[in-house]
């Protein structure tokens, strides 16, 4: 058992450890691999030109969704229990781009025995653009055991 915060560890307006990635293709790649997400738009830039940007070929929304998941877990540890994440796309990711996922705790409640934590989250580039915002609540551990 890999518990990195309990619930009782943490307050409202505390902000968690920040998660960065540099996407490049190779992460898309994988990404797409795992997924079955080989889309034209993500994989080729002429494609991606042609459906709506300039730049080329721009990355994967889930993408950031799972970079969401990855920075509640290595914050909190294996225990965690994501009971609900949800983001808006509000910019396009572009190849290259350092993604950072960021987020604060906005309440924290006992609620039919689980230790629930809500957060606001959000997917900022390199150039502090927000990218993905939403919220999340997760179900932390106790201290107490129960």
């Amino acid at each position: 058992m890999s518990v990195n915060v309990y619930w009782e560890d943490v307050e409202v307006g505390q902000e968690i450890t920040n998660w960065s990635r540099k996407t490049d293709f190779m992460h898309w790649n994988r990404y797409a691999a795992v997924n079955d997400e080989f889309v034209y738009i993500h994989m080729d830039d002429v494609a991606g030109r042609a459906a709506l940007n300039e730049q080329g070929a721009f990355g994967m929304g889930n993408l950031r969704f799972a970079y969401l998941h990855n920075m509640l877990r290595d914050w909190a540890g294996d225990e965690v229990q994501v009971r609900k994440l949800g983001c808006q796309y509000r910019a396009i990711n572009q190849k290259d781009d350092v993604l950072t996922c960021v987020a604060t705790i906005v309440a924290k409640r006992v609620e039919n025995g689980e230790h629930l934590v809500d957060l606001t989250v959000d997917v900022k580039n390199q150039e502090g653009q927000s990218t993905a915002p939403g919220e999340a609540t997760v179900a932390l551990p106790s201290r107490n055991g129960d």
